[in-house]
């Protein structure tokens, strides 16, 4: 599905991605964990198009995406939760929606599925995404990129902020959707327990390199945290 081979980032003349090698198989979902700076987001914005990257290969599906604007990539069929959610605060839940289908031209789709995964969608859905707590803004942010059927969603640190109750609640979501859709998910997380119970395979990143690639079965959890609490 997704493949990254010899990638690195820059902002500015900085380099913050070194040779990064990744893959996210058909059907699977892939964690990248690490701790505060070592370059997930970055990962993520480059496989986006929103990162300068100017060495190695991103490939969907086996089609370059390199020189290819974000929002062909996202045509293309990744969908995309960034970190802090980036809902519309002033729209309504069922406007933050729609704009979901923007990357499939607008054309409707039916929510049904949706709505069960995500019950505070439908509840709220003439509320304004302001109004809505933390947790419910990360369902509707994940739902909004879920509507377009994409073939790859990308979720960044999905739990941050987000209270224990609600965070099992979008790890159920998460791991249906997986099931029932064979849908590949990236998933970009600090929370290590939720990170490793999801995912079939675990990267581990340090200073803009990946330093730890496992089966999540097979993962050392003290060998992890050392790189998680590394200074």
């Amino acid at each position: 599905m997704l493949n990254i081979n010899g990638l690195t980032a820059c902002y500015g003349e900085s380099e913050i991605l070194h040779d990064i090698h990744l893959s996210v198989p058909d059907g699977k979902i892939i964690a990248l964990v690490g701790r505060n700076g070592v370059g997930k987001t970055t990962t993520l914005k480059s496989i986006m198009g929103l990162v300068r990257s100017p060495k190695g290969s991103i490939t969907l599906a086996g089609e370059e995406l390199q020189k290819k604007p974000p929002y062909e990539r996202a045509r293309m069929g990744i969908g995309y939760v960034p970190q802090g959610r980036d809902i519309f605060p002033q729209m309504t839940v069922a406007e933050n929606l729609r704009l979901g289908l923007e990357v499939c031209g607008g054309k409707k789709q039916d929510p049904t599925e949706l709505y069960r995964l995500f019950p505070i969608v439908e509840k709220f859905l003439p509320r304004k995404g302001g109004d809505l707590s933390g947790g419910q803004q990360q369902q509707l942010a994940i739902a909004r990129a879920l509507i377009a059927h994409p073939k790859l969603l990308m979720l960044d640190e999905p739990t941050e902020g987000i209270q224990p109750s609600i965070i099992q609640e979008i790890g159920h979501a998460i791991r249906t959707i997986n099931e029932k859709t064979g849908l590949s998910i990236l998933l970009v997380e600090q929370y290590l327990d939720f990170a490793l119970d999801l995912a079939d395979e675990c990267y581990v990143m340090d200073k803009g390199q990946i330093v730890l690639h496992v089966k999540s079965g097979e993962a050392d959890k003290d060998e992890i945290q050392q790189y998680m609490l590394a200074s």
